[in-house]
């Protein structure tokens, strides 16, 4: 009797770990597990490069050496720190980019669905402010830095600006106003302060 019960056991708990390996399987295999398996690999693979251009760039050196020489460098030129450093910080973006934007299984689906941003603005936005800052900074590569941060600081700049004041959240769902307009100084009767007064006395004349 006791035989045949540790049996019955033995293939319940063999049945139910064949059912979760099943279903782990099973999870893979779909389209959403593809793809959030292969954003997870590719992030930390970025994230790696990225630690390694900003974090230890002399291991660049090592890896590259083709012979065992005693005249072989030992220290970065200011230009190959200068790139190390910028690309490190644009693949970090990507990696957090990645991340951000791969697929999930959200059980109560959001009703208003953010669709007026794109999904690399946040991040590229914070590595262009970055990059620019400290490119400005640096005065070991000439006007490299000034264009690297130029260029990178129009991007930064022109993306938190969109995300600040180009999104639907600064735009009133009542009254339709910008959020952004005062009419402290100008009188501006299209403030969001005036059109909501405007707006409350209409409901109560309604009312």
């Amino acid at each position: 009797m006791s035989d045949s019960i540790e049996m019955d056991d033995l293939s319940k708990t063999q049945k139910t770990q064949t059912e979760n390996t099943e279903s782990l399987l099973d999870g893979m295999n779909t389209p959403d597990g593809a793809v959030s398996t292969w954003s997870w690999i590719a992030a930390g693979l970025f994230s790696l490069l990225a630690a390694i251009l900003t974090l230890s760039p002399r291991l660049l050196l090592f890896l590259s050496e083709v012979s065992a020489d005693d005249d072989r460098r030992r220290v970065l030129t200011p230009l190959e720190a200068f790139l190390s450093m910028h690309f490190g910080i644009w693949l970090a973006a990507l990696a957090v980019s990645v991340l951000l934007n791969m697929p999930s299984s959200d059980p109560v689906p959001s009703q208003q669905p953010n669709t007026h941003y794109h999904p690399l603005l946040g991040p590229v936005a914070v590595a262009g402010d970055l990059s620019a800052f400290l490119a400005w900074n640096n005065k070991s590569v000439g006007s490299l830095a000034t264009l690297v941060s130029f260029l990178a600081g129009l991007i930064g700049l022109w993306g938190t600006w969109t995300i600040v004041f180009a999104g639907t959240s600064s735009i009133s769902r009542k009254t339709g106003a910008d959020k952004h307009t005062s009419s402290l100084l100008f009188g501006n009767k299209n403030a969001a302060s005036v059109q909501k007064k405007k707006w409350k006395k209409e409901h109560k004349v309604h009312q």
